[in-house]
């Protein structure tokens, strides 16, 4: 698709015109340089209009119900007036490189809204499922106006906690009745949640769920004293707590914005972010360098066989790249 006008862009995304935001979004989602620097251009014009929105990251276990339970907050949302955006972060396609999950149809009351947003988009590979451009992605929906931005991850572990140096609450699923519930317990991920909601607590699995909230919160008591998350139980599928669950999040909100600790945490995420991506340019650069790609294969052979250290290996390899550029 042919780029247009900076002008057409901002003013596409700032009249909350859904086909322009979406082919604003692709332009960020573009690995094409020409196409990176009018994203650029886009993202430095519509900054000012940024900052208005909740962020909240939703993260959870397989099969945990994540979309299910995000298509009943957001039409509780939907139902409060609230214009709000969901960025879906899917599993890339190995092929084709795309989503595979087809997230609008597992939120199939919400895709139906017209306050409602919807973006389904690859991860890429990247770190935790979180896709490169989710960030950008972000401060675009907040320039079209949108009131709570989603963010939906993969799923849990160490590597997930990337969601929360984007979002202002960060809120776990968590299944009951599926063994040994403490076995699921990520230490990484329970140290920087906001909230835990143990989901599907309907029928039978009601009573498991109830005894899941108990052994989280005793556990949480012993790993964040005095600073535990609130743990609950929903059921996206009954709509049950669903109303309690946004309530909490937004009585925390708005004790953080009003004390200027909601500020303070965006402009450390700012800072983060800076220099995630001075990590992601040195990485992709290095593997760029023609010394480096010479190099490496022979190296790899030799660590693989056992005849060099990982630790000398990647000192040549630096040192190719800090040597500069081949004549």
């Amino acid at each position: 698709m042919k780029p247009l006008p900076v002008e057409a862009y901002v003013e596409g995304v700032r009249a909350n015109e859904r086909a322009m935001l979406a082919r604003a979004i692709t332009l960020i989602e573009s690995e094409h340089p020409k196409h990176e620097a009018l994203a650029q251009e886009v993202l430095t014009r519509l900054l000012p209009y940024t900052g208005g929105a909740l962020r909240v990251g939703i993260s959870g276990v397989p099969g945990v119900g994540k979309s299910t339970f995000i298509d009943a907050l957001g039409m509780h949302l939907v139902g409060l007036g609230k214009r709000v955006a969901v960025l879906a972060i899917d599993p890339s396609s190995t092929v084709s490189g795309g989503s595979i999950l087809g997230d609008k149809t597992r939120m199939a009351r919400l895709s139906r809204e017209s306050l409602a947003y919807i973006r389904p988009s690859p991860s890429s590979g990247t770190l935790g499922g979180v896709a490169r451009k989710t960030r950008e992605t972000l401060l675009l929906c907040e320039a079209a106006g949108f009131d709570v931005v989603l963010v939906e991850t993969v799923g849990v572990g160490q590597s997930e906690t990337v969601v929360a140096d984007m979002v202002d609450f960060y809120l776990v699923l968590m299944l009951a009745g599926a063994g040994d519930e403490l076995q699921g317990i990520k230490r990484g991920i329970l140290e920087i949640a906001d909230m835990i909601a143990i989901n599907k607590a309907d029928g039978d699995n009601a009573i498991r769920a109830e005894r899941a909230r108990s052994e989280y919160r005793a556990a949480l008591h012993l790993m964040r004293p005095g600073a535990e998350p609130e743990v609950t139980t929903c059921s996206a599928l009954e709509n049950t707590n669903i109303e309690r669950v946004w309530s909490s999040v937004e009585k925390r909100l708005e004790t953080q914005r009003a004390s200027g600790e909601l500020e303070k945490r965006r402009r450390v995420q700012q800072v983060q972010w800076m220099w995630s991506m001075i990590e992601d340019g040195l990485r992709a650069a290095l593997h760029a360098h023609p010394g480096v790609a010479e190099l490496g294969p022979t190296l790899e052979h030799d660590v693989r066989e056992g005849r060099a250290t990982p630790t000398l290996a990647a000192r040549r390899i630096l040192g190719t790249f800090l040597s500069g550029p081949r004549s």
